[in-house]
């Protein structure tokens, strides 16, 4: 290039970028003023696009656009499937008076009703998860659907893929869907693994250079089997050999998963059915992906999916909701916990008016940046009365959230940005006092081998470690 040419160019740049400069900080304003709901981000991306000429509002347009909303109901995952669900028919069960908030919160942000006659037994461990799971495909007669964020080629993996070869080889119709991320996580891909194998597989929202910017963080997190239409497993556990802790893994989770059996295993079908004809355009109806399912047990139950699309916030109204009606306790365990303020104002609220607030965190996660941005947030709950409890050694992959004696919220979601925002999420939300008393006793262990958070512990922490903890924490809705 010439020197003339130079001169042009940077002639040229002196007269363009004031009014694009000036264009752009504006754009950012107009919309941080339209979309943004808190005032301290509105003016924060204002600021930022003002004071950094063209670097700020390309910020905001990669960090500080809301895409969720936009793209996620643009995924249109409903759209792409009409079938078998819980009819209009259905109608709510016979829960406990104090409860008639909380479901009618859920059920009206759900279109779903709280289904009587279900049977949910907790499974602890891949120990008693994986091989019910296993039996339960080697027994199928008519179908197996099976929805994972990670699914492992490992000492998990590997037979569940040969029990899935195995029950495509009697006839029964097989699916399987895998979050295209998620599948990363292992050295070789089970959906190849699958395919190779003749085995009906698909891998959710893989990465596309045309939506990798809208796209790239709405992840399935979902864990869902059903088997026959009839018998369903779901919870917070990937298809991984960390979780099979019999086999000592180099790197163990503890974690806990449901096997379901009644009205709502339809629910758990249709949710599988909606995601698999997004992905692959293929309707499942009728038989032998969906069967009748008659009561068979006590608890009250109903499907609660959240993801960033028409389903969003679903997942922390209920969250809210349920805290709103809490009497005597509140108990949770999660393995990230990052909730926005909202949810840790209501906490602290909770706690205040005389609820016991148990809170189980690991005390190291398999994430240290996570771990970081948690620590700023259990100041104010433990100063509120929020009780914060860190367990160990090895990593607690469980999500639980039980309210009083009747209530719980079991599933795949953690009180994090990412669950709450960004992920697709399945729970089930059970009425039944029995189901919480088996619960209850895997948190109540889990306490009492845990090192509780103390106020003078947290004020004792060094300066560097606060700033350290504080940096994280600002990155933490994107973590």
């Amino acid at each position: 290039m010439t020197t003339t040419s130079l001169a042009f160019l940077l002639q040229l740049a002196q007269v363009i970028a004031p009014p694009l400069y000036l264009a752009c900080a504006l754009a950012v304003t107009v919309h941080a003023l339209l979309n943004k709901r808190e005032v301290h981000t509105a003016i924060g991306w204002i600021a930022l696009a003002w004071l950094t000429p063209l670097l700020g509002a390309l910020l905001y347009l990669m960090l500080g656009v809301n895409r969720i909303q936009r793209a996620g109901v643009a995924l249109g995952l409903k759209d792409t499937w009409h079938g078998e669900g819980c009819s209009a028919a259905d109608t709510d069960g016979p829960c406990l008076p104090e409860l008639e908030g909380v479901n009618r919160l859920a059920g009206g942000i759900n279109d779903r009703s709280l289904l009587a006659g279900n049977a949910v037994t907790p499974l602890v461990q891949g120990d008693e998860a994986f091989p019910a799971m296993l039996a339960a495909i080697d027994g199928a007669r008519h179908s197996v659907t099976l929805l994972s964020y990670i699914f492992n080629d490992d000492a998990a993996g590997r037979p569940f893929l040969q029990a899935l070869v195995r029950a495509k080889g009697r006839g029964v119709q097989v699916r399987v869907l895998i979050d295209a991320v998620g599948a990363r996580y292992s050295r070789v891909s089970m959906v190849k693994q699958l395919r190779l194998a003749g085995v009906p597989v698909a891998a959710f929202l893989p990465p596309r250079l045309t939506r990798l910017l809208a796209q790239a963080n709405l992840r399935n997190h979902r864990k869902i089997m059903v088997v026959d239409g009839t018998l369903g497993f779901t919870g917070g556990m990937n298809i991984s050999a960390s979780h099979w802790l019999s086999k000592q893994p180099p790197k163990a989770f503890q974690c806990l998963h449901f096997a379901v059996r009644g009205p709502v295993v339809t629910d758990l079908q249709r949710t599988f059915a909606i995601d698999w004809g997004f992905t692959t355009g293929e309707s499942l109806l009728g038989s032998p992906w969906f069967a009748d399912n008659p009561p068979c047990g006590p608890v009250l139950a109903r499907g609660v999916s959240d993801g960033p699309d028409a389903d969003i916030d679903r997942m922390r109204l209920v969250m809210l909701g349920a805290l709103a009606k809490a009497r005597q306790r509140v108990r949770i365990v999660t393995p990230y916990f990052l909730p926005d303020n909202v949810l840790l104002t209501t906490l602290q609220v909770t706690a205040l008016r005389g609820v016991a607030v148990d809170i189980v965190l690991p005390g190291r996660s398999n994430l240290p940046l996570i771990d970081w941005a948690m620590r700023p947030q259990c100041a104010d709950l433990v100063a509120s009365g929020c009780r914060v409890h860190l367990t160990g050694p090895a990593f607690d992959h469980t999500k639980l959230f039980l309210v009083d004696d009747a209530w719980s919220l079991i599933g795949s979601t953690n009180w994090d940005a990412r669950s709450l925002r960004l992920n697709f999420e399945y729970n089930l939300e059970c009425h039944d006092a029995q189901l919480v008393r088996q619960l209850d006793v895997l948190v109540e262990t889990r306490i009492k081998r845990a090192h509780r958070l103390t106020a003078a512990e947290i004020e004792g922490q060094s300066l560097a470690g606060r700033l350290r903890d504080r940096l994280v924490w600002l990155l933490s809705p994107y973590l």
